[in-house]
């Protein structure tokens, strides 16, 4: 499976400083992880959908409303560099 030196080498690529006792410990336990998928390989899923979750989850979304702010005048006002109905903003994009 996965020994030391390949993890020393993963860890450089990650500019991760690991001490011994760690390099040692980090090898057990990515080869546990791979026995766990060695283990998954002997399972049937030829008729199982693919799929992100192990669940199925949705989130509740509200459709956006467009609503006029009661107070406009008084928004614009408070603005650093108002320019007419609008605010002006940094430029964030050159021309190039």
């Amino acid at each position: 499976m996965i020994d030391r030196e390949q993890v020393r080498k993963v860890a450089h690529l990650a500019r991760l400083e690991l001490q011994a006792q760690e390099e040692e410990k980090f090898t057990q336990e990515l080869n546990s992880i791979l026995e766990y998928f060695e283990q998954l390989k002997e399972l049937d899923t030829e008729t199982v959908e693919p799929t992100t979750r192990a669940i199925d989850v949705s989130n509740i979304t509200r459709p956006d409303q467009l609503e006029p702010y009661a107070n406009r005048d008084a928004l614009l006002k408070e603005a650093p560099e108002p320019d007419g109905d609008f605010f002006r903003v940094p430029k964030i994009l050159s021309e190039e």
